[in-house]
């Protein structure tokens, strides 16, 4: 899978895409991933990305132009390779788990436009037919931290990624794969100590996990996710 990821701030995705699994995941040639500075496709001296929105309004808008040059040379240098344009905006479709599934399983190129400022000319989602994302019911300041986010959900459902059993237990995975229908999406985890001091208190884990019965394991953490 390949990721290009258009941005007027590049550096911001070095500390994060340079450590544990995506890293790993980078070095195994499982992913790729290009950043892409918007200013190095302006034309003008002051290598101009932004301007005021047509009818008044607070803000910047990133214009259309640099945008669509952007993509244009990144597609040119993709072959044969199943692409998918994102936007990020604040009033876009709400990304979810089925998508990250889809787009890992259907696609081997997502080219990711981060917005700022008030957003990006409505005419690159018409030209570029590209799908319109939200990353959650909220505003946030950027579209890089969205970008790092739908990269980190695709990436750990590529096939050695992460071991399979560790997605196979998911509930998510559930949904998803073996069509499941659950309230809940995982059941509770634990790990040592035993017994947990804390204040004063002591928290113990479940005894059943300690039964060393893995069906009756299994029956207990079937009933805590359908009871949550």
């Amino acid at each position: 899978m390949r990721f290009d990821i258009i941005t007027i701030f590049p550096k911001i995705f070095d500390s994060y895409f340079d450590e544990s699994i995506i890293k790993r995941a980078r070095e195994k040639k499982l992913i790729q991933i290009k950043i892409r500075n918007l200013r190095d496709f302006t034309r003008d001296k002051h290598r101009k990305i932004d301007d005021k929105p047509y009818g008044g309004g607070a803000g910047m808008v990133l214009m259309a132009e640099p945008i669509l040059r952007a993509v244009s040379k990144i597609k040119s240098k993709i072959k044969n390779q199943k692409s998918k344009i994102v936007i990020f905006s604040a009033k876009g479709k709400q990304f979810t788990q089925r998508i990250a599934y889809d787009w890992a399983k259907n696609y081997k190129h997502l080219i990711l436009i981060s917005g700022r400022y008030e957003g990006i000319d409505e005419r690159v989602k018409k030209i570029l037919k590209a799908d319109e994302i939200s990353v959650g019911p909220y505003v946030l300041t950027d579209g890089d931290a969205a970008a790092m986010l739908i990269i980190s959900a695709i990436t750990r459902l590529i096939p050695g990624v992460i071991n399979w059993e560790s997605l196979e237990e998911e509930s998510y995975f559930n949904r998803l794969v073996k069509k499941e229908k659950e309230k809940a999406l995982e059941y509770p985890h634990y790990t040592r100590p035993e017994v947990l001091v804390y204040k004063n208190r002591k928290y113990r884990i479940p005894k059943i996990l300690l039964s060393g019965n893995h069906k009756k394991i299994d029956e207990w953490r079937k009933r805590r996710i359908k009871s949550r």
